[in-house]
């Protein structure tokens, strides 16, 4: 039996910002990736890894800084025909009815008037919007938007669907009900698509959904793991199967690489100045610390489990538990995440001892406050302009990720009272101002 071939292949796939001023910043490294026919991949990582990038370099909207992509054998040098791309945000033109927004792809390509509109009204119908045709996206839930969002996709017949966190922005149950409908076309081959290709933060959403799991590492992006997803469909979140892919899936997602102990996928990435600190406040970390010490965990929590008791999506638990494990606070394992001495001993001290704890464990640990601290130590005055620091991380980060990382680390070492911080002159020092 011949094998058929992909239907995109990326190859070396590298992408770097270039910035006046500044060296480039890379953030795809010679990622390389295939999409099968009959396939669904769902690709996975924390917020700023470069999967949305990644996606738009598939569709031929981005080219790549180096490494090629082939659609069906043909290298792509534009956006690729073919392929059909839903965003997370609904991109909808506000002034064009539904019917409008859908036409919108086909009389691009040309499509003489009656068969664009035929095709418009079938695809809007097959998505679940018969009746709405006149009406303006101002009138239409989030739901139904993104519903127009997938008929404008759908109706120029496409190869390959690409979905880049399309249900996000929507609540629980429409997300839940608009991914069910979107699956049982595929499974009902209601629509002529071959492959489909999501990113996505929600664990058991891509589980559920995909036949791989691709797992994005960051700073800059490679694939860190290539997880298959050998269950029957439909599938039952509360089988042991399922629920042991989703585990695995969490674990690889939150331990921090070069921490996990030799896990597959690792990559032993190190940590300096410039690395990109989760946006993680002391409050929520220490809430997190003091839930994880409390019942009905007492230092060891399921993360599927401890994500919904506390109410947190799968991006708000990375932001916290990175942090967590680069301080040495806690281990991340099987799944589980356990609170280490250090973390057990911070959750048990008083206001006062807690703010040594943390100060002894990001001097430690944090490259960019030992470096902060070292220069305000040196200097005569004991002071320091924050655009001094925020000019070197703008070196290897874009200006909004450095601004975002320097707030995170001051935020950090006020609380331990390893320096003060004046929010008007935005100037650090050894003394309260």
């Amino acid at each position: 039996m011949v094998q058929a071939p992909n239907l995109i292949t990326a190859s070396s796939v590298s992408k770097t910002y270039q910035r006046p001023d500044h060296a480039g910043r890379l953030v795809l490294d010679s990622i390389d990736f295939a999409l099968g026919e009959g396939e669904i991949v769902a690709i996975l990582g924390k917020s700023g890894s470069g999967k949305s990038t990644f996606l738009r370099i598939l569709a031929g909207l981005t080219p790549p800084s180096g490494g090629m992509v082939h659609y069906r054998g043909q290298e792509l040098h534009g956006p690729a025909q073919g392929v059909a791309m839903v965003f997370q945000t609904f991109a909808l033109f506000p002034w064009l009815t539904v019917l409008g927004n859908v036409e919108l792809g086909l009389e691009a390509q040309g499509v003489p008037r009656a068969e664009r509109r035929k095709r418009a009204v079938d695809a809007i119908d097959l998505i679940g919007l018969d009746g709405f045709e006149s009406a303006y996206p101002k009138e239409l839930s989030g739901g139904m938007r993104q519903r127009v969002g997938f008929a404008r996709a759908l109706v120029v017949n496409p190869d390959v669907l690409l979905l880049d966190e399309p249900f996000s922005a929507l609540d629980v149950l429409t997300a839940e009900t608009l991914r069910g409908d979107i699956s049982d076309l595929w499974l009902e081959r209601r629509v002529p698509t071959k492959g489909i290709i999501i990113v996505s933060h929600n664990i058991e959403e891509a589980v559920e959904l995909a036949d791989r799991i691709i797992i994005f590492g960051s700073d800059p992006a490679v694939i860190r793991a290539d997880i298959p997803v050998p269950l029957l469909r439909p599938r039952d979140p509360n089988l042991p199967a399922f629920r042991r892919l989703v585990d695995e899936v969490y674990a690889l997602l939150t331990t921090v690489p070069g921490r996990e102990g030799g896990k597959r996928g690792a990559r032993p990435d190190a940590i300096d100045i410039a690395y990109r600190l989760p946006d993680a406040s002391i409050q929520q970390l220490v809430g997190l610390l003091d839930a994880l010490s409390a019942p009905p965990y007492e230092g060891r929590a399921d993360l599927p489990k401890l994500a919904e008791t506390e109410h947190l999506s799968t991006d708000d638990l990375m932001v916290l538990i990175e942090p967590l494990q680069l301080l040495g606070f806690a281990h991340v394992g099987g799944g589980d995440i356990e609170l280490m001495p250090s973390g057990r001993s911070f959750a048990a001290a008083d206001l006062q001892h807690r703010k040594q704890i943390f100060a002894e464990h990001i001097l430690r640990s944090i490259p960019l406050i030992a470096h902060i601290r070292k220069v305000l130590d040196e200097r005569p005055g004991h002071s320091a302009p924050e655009a001094r620091f925020l000019a070197e991380l703008e070196d290897h980060l874009s200006e909004d990720e450095a601004q975002r990382v320097l707030e995170t680390v001051i935020n950090w070492g006020r609380y331990a009272e390893l320096f003060a911080y004046d929010y008007d002159t935005g100037i650090l020092s050894l003394e309260n101002p």
